[in-house]
């Protein structure tokens, strides 16, 4: 169940990213998706720790 929960707001978090890079190119895009995925990697494990431990 963590791993899903952890994967869930990683890619939330990601496709966040790439919408907003988006409108500048896909580079751009690519950047912010990745960065926006690691902040959902480590806030999908803080929360995860929080709500379920």
């Amino acid at each position: 169940m963590s791993s899903l929960f952890i994967m869930l707001v990683s890619s939330i978090a990601g496709g966040i990213g790439w919408w907003l890079g988006d409108f500048f190119g896909f580079v751009p895009a690519l950047v912010l998706s990745t960065v926006a995925s690691i902040f959902g990697l480590y806030y999908g494990w803080k929360w995860n720790r929080e709500l379920f431990c």
